[in-house]
């Protein structure tokens, strides 16, 4: 009830972009209204049989285009509106490329059977479904802070469907400890997540001071992986040696893995020291891709590795929802909603609205709740901007498409994992949300260990 009063106490008061209050509008109204449908039909894609990539494109385009039709009629000057869908078609853009590199990289890499032979060195070993679901979380959970959330989770979420096709007793739970261990993997370190990346080069906390967020992030994934262990069958996936043909990865694979390496990394340089968009680095490890397909081609005189191929098959309907819910978002903070969120910092207090920050981001996406933070610029010690880029960051895990590993990982077990199945075990990842928190505030506020 107090954030609610909070909220209530500063709508007049808060201002977009513009200049203007448009929350208030009846274009502010209907675009709210319209987001919370589309969200609604995105929600039950179970229920509606709809693509959720259709109802996000809907809402992300037709969004904005009431706002130019609300402009048009009252005579409001539209180059704001243009600079800041400039703005907005830049940042998509380099999500979107990204997306799409890391997403080829696996296709040849599944083309290349390399996700056969891990999967046939994984049960060929007898290993049990529970044991395989907490060996795919740990590497989850490492994997992430030295590439990134999203590809982590594509890569893992890959390995799983290999693993087990059918078994949901053992996917479901598996995919959402995939998630949220690449999402608490991926928040204490200063490239393993956009937003801690965003809080890094805002410089509001030095680079050492992000590692002082491991306690929290793990024991609050391994809560969550626990109790979701407790649905893993202990039986072991089927394994006939005698049928099964020892899988061996085929040529060029083990160059992709290589090169696939290489690709993160100079994502990763072109931020961190050339300060160039990581989606740079990824389309320069795309063009490596193509040169060494180019190689192996006149060597074989045929073509052994299709690039473009491989791109025909990564999931565009993934790619379509992020460009629409972005775009969506992108509206909302034009027309001054997210502004309205961040202002509460005055009024309720940096602690509470940081955990609020979490639930937040699970309902929209972390990057632009995190990007209306820093804008915003609310006065914090290093302590509390630590705690909201660890809420931020793990807080999308509680919905399964409040963040990209959760979108990408949909995008992978399609008919699987999807909002319905997450839900169902929601709770989980609400309890390690509650001990990540109760961690952070004993380290940082009690012991002041950071």
């Amino acid at each position: 009830m107090k954030f609610i009063w909070a909220l209530l106490a500063t709508t007049g008061s808060i201002w977009a972009s513009g200049g203007e209050n448009l929350t208030t509008t009846w274009v502010g109204i209907a675009s709210l209204i319209i987001f919370v449908v589309g969200y609604y039909v995105i929600a039950a894609e179970e229920k509606f049989h709809i693509n959720k990539a259709i109802p996000a494109l809907f809402i992300g385009t037709f969004i904005f285009i009431l706002i130019g039709f609300y402009n048009l009629i009252n005579g409001v000057e539209s180059e704001h509106l243009s600079h800041a869908v400039e703005a907005l078609i830049l940042e998509i853009a380099e999500i979107f490329f990204f997306l799409m590199v890391a997403m080829t990289y696996i296709e040849v890499l599944i083309e290349r059977r390399v996700f056969d032979a891990l999967k046939y060195n994984l049960v060929s070993k007898g290993y049990s479904y529970k044991k395989l679901f907490w060996m795919t979380g740990t590497l989850s959970f490492f994997i992430s802070p030295v590439a990134d959330n999203l590809t982590t989770a594509l890569i893992l979420s890959t390995v799983l469907i290999t693993i087990e096709k059918k078994n949901k007793n053992f996917l479901v739970p598996g995919a959402i400890n995939i998630v949220v261990a690449a999402n608490a993997g991926g928040a204490w370190s200063p490239f393993g997540d956009i937003t801690t990346l965003m809080s890094w080069m805002a410089e509001k906390a030095d680079f050492i001071e992000f590692f002082g967020l491991f306690p929290a992030s793990f024991l609050g994934w391994i809560a969550t992986g626990w109790l979701l262990s407790l649905s893993v069958p202990n039986e072991k996936p089927h394994f006939d040696a005698s049928v099964e043909e020892k899988v061996k990865i085929l040529q060029g694979g083990k160059i992709v893995i290589g090169l696939g390496v290489l690709t993160i990394a100079s994502a990763v340089l072109c931020q961190q020291l050339f300060h160039i968009p990581p989606m740079w680095g990824m389309i320069f490890g795309l063009s490596l891709l193509k040169l060494f397909s180019y190689k192996l081609k006149r060597a074989n005189k045929v073509e052994v590795i299709s690039v473009f191929a491989s791109i025909s098959k990564i999931e565009h309907d993934t790619l379509l929802f992020f460009f629409g819910i972005l775009a969506a978002v992108g509206g909302l903070h034009y027309l001054g909603f997210l502004d309205l969120a961040v202002k509460l910092y005055d009024t309720a207090g940096a602690t509470t609205m940081n955990i609020g920050v979490g639930f937040l981001s699970a309902i929209v996406d972390n990057v632009p709740v995190m990007s209306a933070v820093l804008k915003a610029n609310p006065q914090m010690i290093d302590d509390q901007w630590l705690l909201v880029t660890m809420t931020a960051g793990i807080g999308g895990s509680m919905i399964s498409f409040g963040s990209a590993a959760g979108v990408g990982v949909m995008g992978k077990l399609r008919g699987i994992y999807t909002f319905g199945a997450h839900m169902r075990y929601a709770w989980t990842v609400l309890v390690g949300y509650v001990i990540s928190l109760i961690i952070w505030y004993v380290q940082f506020e009690i012991l002041g260990i950071w």
